[in-house]
């Protein structure tokens, strides 16, 4: 049922294959595409919503994590990744995730035991690791209530391939996600200090060693740039140990200082064009029309005011009820909230996550709508 919702709502609003906007069909590629799931590109144009339609980011979030399961394949970090990392925590206002996509998680994991170790720690495999511990992890906290045996495999693996530094081999391209060991090992702190129970239970002294080592590498080493900065505040709520109360507070003003006029936030203004990967993607950054003044984003908006209130800032608090104003004027029409990528200006699967986490923040601030039935 909801795939043909989906189909039918990209006929009305998109065309068949193109956009609402002109874009020849034959050239514009979905954004995502399986058998009955075609999710048209998203796009900085596509119009306003005047109210939230958590049905249509459902829809988009679900469909979109299965179209890739069956296209692509494999785990990312900013499909799949962001829907197990991010949608349980939703389970109480949206009902229990996709068992589906947990299912691929699973058969993922048992492929990836079966790697060599020199597989397993090649290109992206590390980030696969990581993120399906800290999905599995999510799962268990928020839907089963307890930690799965798999989850703990998940996680046992995941500091297995983890490196003497204390984070995890990265590629540097493909700015957030699979360009920075420090942001892998804020994803690894959460996934350790998130699984129920894991870490109290641990016994052995091998394992324990390691999640010192994670702990000592996010408390001394620099992150690179803003970006890395917001994720180890979050890091720092579900793993002890890795910020003082002083730390703290500086990496919370950092945050609250970056709040645009318009009360949301732009990743762009969390780093320089240099300081993303390798700064393989500074001259198309700064090649963009809105370089000097980026517009403020749904990822950068939902992660400032998740990791803010998961910090200790109240709901009511003037600042985050700006940002939660912005994200009820800028969902879109599909459903989404818009994010340009940080790489490219073909597909934009920032826009995934960037529609997730503004739901995240909504709901972390008590102010996610009630589902309705979609016609």
């Amino acid at each position: 049922m909801q795939r043909v919702m989906l189909a039918a709502w990209c006929v009305v609003a998109f065309g068949v294959g193109g956009t609402a906007f002109g874009a020849d069909p034959v050239e514009t590629p979905f954004q995502y595409k399986f058998e009955g799931i075609l999710i048209p590109p998203a796009s900085a144009d596509e119009p306003r919503r005047d109210s939230v339609s958590v049905e249509l980011a459902e829809t988009y979030l679900e469909q979109g994590s299965l179209a890739w399961n069956g296209h692509r394949k494999c785990v990312s970090c900013h499909t799949n990744g962001a829907y197990m990392q991010f949608r349980p925590a939703l389970s109480r206002q949206l009902g229990k995730p996709s068992a589906a996509i947990r299912e691929h998680f699973v058969a993922s994991l048992d492929a990836f035991e079966k790697k060599s170790p020199e597989e397993q720690q090649t290109s992206v495999a590390p980030a696969q690791a990581i993120y399906l511990a800290a999905g599995l992890a999510e799962w268990d906290a928020h839907v089963t209530k307890s930690l799965s045996p798999e989850t703990d495999r998940a996680l046992k693996l995941m500091l297995e391939l983890q490196r003497d530094s204390g984070t995890w081999g990265s590629l540097d391209c493909w700015p957030p996600y699979e360009s920075s060991s420090f942001h892998l090992a804020t994803t690894a702190a959460m996934a350790v200090g998130t699984a129920p129970g894991w870490l109290a239970g641990l016994q052995d002294d091998a394992l324990k060693a390691r999640v010192e080592r994670l702990q000592n590498y996010l408390a001394t080493e620099k992150p690179r740039q803003d970006y890395d900065r917001t994720l180890l505040l979050w890091a720092s709520t579900r793993l002890p140990g890795v910020l003082t109360t002083e730390r703290k507070k500086e990496l919370v003003d950092l945050v609250l200082s970056k709040q645009q006029t318009d009360g949301g936030w732009s990743i762009r203004t969390f780093g320089a064009p240099e300081e993303w990967g390798a700064g393989n993607r500074a001259e198309k950054l700064r090649a963009e029309p809105e370089f000097t003044t980026p517009p403020s984003d749904g990822h950068q908006t939902g992660l400032a005011i998740v990791v803010l209130r998961e910090s200790g800032i109240a709901a009511n608090d003037p600042r985050i009820q700006r940002g939660v104003a912005w994200l009820k004027g800028n969902q879109r029409a599909s459903g989404r909230w818009w994010t340009r990528s940080l790489n490219t200006d073909s597909w934009h699967f920032i826009t995934y996550s960037g529609t997730v986490l503004p739901l995240l923040a909504l709901s972390e601030c008590d102010e996610l709508p009630a589902k309705v039935a979609m016609p």
